[in-house]
């Protein structure tokens, strides 16, 4: 009875799995146009129903509401065992307490399609991955599945995929078109490359600043995958890329994570010499700068490799600089054939790969890799904000339960100093599962083994939230707890006044919400004391007496700033020390009403970021209008003007336009490339050189510079162009500590330098932050550029009527990541009159 219940079972088996249908028998237009998301669910939705060796779960939505979907595929048994196996792999690596009696050792692969979404050959690819590894003909894929469970996500970027896609079928026409100036390679503003609020989710893995990034590595964190494979396309005259990974590669990487690169290139290579495929290796993709698809599950102890396909710009065929026509057909070939070698040999190094990824993890506690082993970071407003973050990369921490004097490194002035760690300080010990991830993230410096690097060299956390923040090369010794303890509020017997620090993105939050409720609220400009409170410069105070219209204002208020838990109430105007509360020290805040330039000419990834900053971060209204109806705008209805980076080509009129909107009080915020609209205009300050004299030096000795490259090879000629970059470093910064662009951002700021743009201190304006003479830095700037940096400025307001421009050389919400970036865009947008 019992064999024969086996052979039913087994006669089931084949008879669902015989049932699916290819992609191509599914869709009658796979592989010649970009399928409909729908289609791609609906295909996916048609394997489950018709094998037992697939397994879909729904892990979120995208902020359009469509679904993010991964899929598990292994044998039917794995697919019983699927929790045991998820649950077996984190117990053994120290991130699970469950007790397992039956450890699983199966080798988890998780393949990423499509976090670009105008790279759809991924996500077609991914169709036939799925098919390839389920399709009953195809013993060999069985046979990998035996000890392999593949986590196959089809697109990360459904938003951007769709938009680029329904672009492509709008433009489309029976006949390709591969000549390179048709429509179907022109691809429109913004573009579908990145999500709905244009943010590049491929730089977003440690951030987790998007919706779909959160939800995703929600689900990464559950399972902890020992490969990842993450699959791209790049311009469509570029041959395919696979790992080994370009230098510089991060120290933290392993010899282990090595080798398997050099064992993915060695057997990737046989099967694409075999087609005559075109590829390369090593050259351009690094393994560095940790948010990115291949390095972050890298940093976690998986093999983390990105694969590029030419293809961005291809449409659906496109002629190639070498004559051949490349079509949407042959960029999924290519992508199935490197994906399913990938899977093959995980499968055929199982054992090693297992082994290699549970010593890592012991390794990386008993050898911590990083300078330092605890790190330190002082309660404030913005302490808050970096907790969630590294809660969600499922990084360890607490909070002082006591005061303990002790030394270490102070992240602020670069150098040791003895300080007192305090109650609720944030502690974050690198002995712990996630101890490479911990230290990548918060090491001062990271050492570069190549200056080539694809990405920003420095992202250092304590900078990054501009938080006072130290790091320690012993194990500290310290009572903790797991929650910051909040001291009761002060007790009071009258309502004179509410008051709201300015100390972190929560702070903007409840102030855009009380402007746009219609409540006045005042600014501190000064430090001054009340009762039990200490006001600093930027900190919010909402009077009784301005707001007559809150008839029952304590309850409207304790409403309004329920959110922002370390509020107080005042009970009197009259201070200890510095100015009353009705003094000239606490202006009255005007409600902006803002309008964003969008269209041609400005940067979708900048604007984006802006975007995101106002809709998701402080939750504010703002109109967004394409460059060629700015002539259509009547600008009295607005009284903020924000220009992101861009690549401006305004008219005389465009540019009259803005003049106007200023002198007659109008706020302009310009940042990167924007300035570019004011630098050496009449009327502005806006200038790269402060003197004729220094223009000259500068003139001099770049034609001094010229005349040695007469002696120059060509072989270095990329090299040497980089002593005049920075591909993205962390710039000391002086600051204006009485100017409201400064205020709550520490007594310096770090900012995250990514162009050579620079201008010297600027005449009748305010240089707010400017870089030093003798500025300290981390991360990488080229030889000549660096002294070039010193006495530059980074962000300076000028007056201009009853208006004002604010210049703002780096961009401040740069991927959204920089917290205090965040906090001076909010002074720029609230507090600066």
């Amino acid at each position: 009875m019992k064999y024969l219940i086996t052979a039913v079972a087994l006669l089931l088996s084949l008879s669902i799995t015989a049932q699916i249908k290819s992609p191509s028998e599914f869709l009658p237009n796979y592989g010649k146009n970009v399928s409909y998301y729908h289609q791609v669910e609906d295909y996916f939705e048609h394997l489950t129903q018709n094998s037992d060796m697939i397994q879909k779960k729904n892990y979120g939505q995208t902020t359009q509401e469509r679904n993010l979907n991964v899929y598990y595929i292994s044998s039917a048994e794995n697919l019983r065992n699927i929790e045991n196996i998820r649950v077996s792999n984190l117990s053994q690596i120290g991130m699970s307490d469950a007790k397992i009696s039956n450890i699983n050792d199966k080798a988890i692969v998780w393949l990423s399609f499509n976090v670009h979404g105008n790279e759809p050959a991924a996500t077609e690819s991914a169709m036939s991955v799925a098919y390839q590894l389920l399709n009953p003909d195809n013993k060999e894929t069985k046979e990998w599945l035996r000890n392999t469970l593949v986590i196959l996500d089809p697109c990360l970027n459904p938003d951007g995929f769709s938009r680029y896609g329904n672009w492509l079928r709008d433009v489309s026409g029976k006949n390709t078109h591969p000549g390179i100036y048709d429509r179907e390679h022109m691809e429109p503003w913004p573009g579908g490359r990145q999500n709905h609020y244009d943010y590049d989710l491929n730089r977003d893995w440690a951030w987790q600043t998007q919706i779909e990034t959160r939800q995703r590595m929600a689900l990464y964190n559950e399972w902890m995958p020992m490969v990842h494979v993450d699959v791209h396309e790049m311009g469509f005259n570029e041959p395919y890329f696979f790992p080994p990974a370009a230098e510089p590669v991060h120290d933290f990487i392993t010899k282990a994570q090595r080798d398997f690169h050099n064992t993915i290139g060695e057997m990737t290579a046989k099967k694409f010499d075999a087609k005559g495929w075109n590829y390369y290796t090593r050259e351009r993709f690094d393994l560095f700068y940790p948010s990115y698809g291949d390095t972050y599950p890298s940093f976690n102890g998986a093999v983390g490799m990105t694969y590029e396909q030419g293809g961005i710009g291809a449409g659906r065929a496109v002629m190639m600089t070498n004559g051949n026509v490349l079509t949407l057909q042959d960029r999924i070939d290519h992508h199935i054939a490197a994906v399913l070698t990938a899977v093959e040999t995980a499968s055929w190094k199982k054992d090693k790969l297992v082994k290699d990824f549970r010593a890592y993890f012991k390794d990386s506690r008993e050898n911590l890799k990083g300078k330092y082993k605890t790190y330190v970071v002082k309660n404030s407003g913005k302490t808050e904000q970096l907790a969630k973050l590294l809660k969600r990369n499922k990084i360890q921490y607490s909070y002082a339960a006591e005061s303990k004097k002790t030394s270490g490194y102070h992240y602020q002035s670069d150098k040791d100093k003895d300080f007192t760690i305090e109650p609720n300080d944030l502690i974050v010990k690198a002995d712990q599962p996630k101890a490479v991830l911990t230290q990548v993230l918060f090491e001062p410096s990271q050492r570069l083994t190549d200056s080539l690097s694809y990405d920003i060299t420095a992202w250092a956390l304590p900078h990054a939230y501009g938080v006072d923040s130290y790091a320690l090369k012993g194990n500290l010794s310290i009572d903790t707890k797991v929650e910051i303890t909040r001291k009761g509020k002060f007790e009071y017997e009258g309502v004179y006044a509410y008051y709201v620090p300015w100390n972190g993105r929560e702070s903007a939050k409840v102030l855009g919400l009380l402007l746009n409720s219609g409540v006045k609220v005042r600014s501190s400009r000064k430090a001054s004391a009340f009762r039990g409170i200490k006001v600093s410069p930027g900190d919010l105070v909402i009077l009784k007496g301005d707001n007559p219209q809150l008839v029952d204002f304590k309850n409207m208020m304790d409403a309004f700033v329920d959110k922002k838990s370390d509020y107080e109430v005042i009970e009197s105007g009259y201070s200890l020390n510095g100015g009353d509360l009705g003094g000239e020290n606490y202006p009255l805040l005007e409600t902006p009403r803002v309008l964003l330039l969008s269209g041609n000419g400005v940067s979708a990834t900048d604007f984006g970021q802006v975007w995101f900053y106002m809709d998701e971060i402080i939750n504010y209204p703002v109109s967004i209008v394409d460059i060629q109806n700015f002539g259509r705008v009547n600008m009295s209805e607005f009284n903020t003007l924000v220009l992101t980076d861009g690549w401006y080509d305004l008219s005389d009129n465009q540019k009259s336009k803005i003049d106007d909107f200023i002198i007659d009080g109008g706020k302009v915020i310009a940042i990167a490339g924007a300035l570019n609209i004011f630098e050496d205009r009449p009327g502005y300050s806006l200038t790269k050189f402060a003197s004729a004299s220094a223009k000259e030096q500068e003139t001099t000795e770049h034609d001094e510079e010229i005349l040695k490259a007469r002696y120059n090879d060509y072989q270095n000629a990329e090299r040497r162009a980089l002593s005049g970059s920075v591909p993205g470093a962390i710039v000391e910064n002086v600051i204006d500590k009485s100017h409201p662009l400064s205020f709550g951002l520490g007594d310096k700021y770090f900012s995250l330098k990514t162009s050579d743009s620079r201008y010297q201190l600027l005449k009748n304006a305010w240089n707010v932050a400017y870089v030093p003479a003798g500025y300290k830095n981390f991360g990488f700037i080229g030889r000549s550029l660096k002294k070039k940096l010193e006495n530059t400025v980074t962000f300076a307001v000028e007056q201009k009527g009853r208006g004002s421009v604010i210049y703002m050389v780096d961009n401040p919400l740069f991927r959204g990541f920089w917290e205090n970036g965040n906090l001076l865009f909010s002074n720029a947008l609230f507090l600066v009159d």
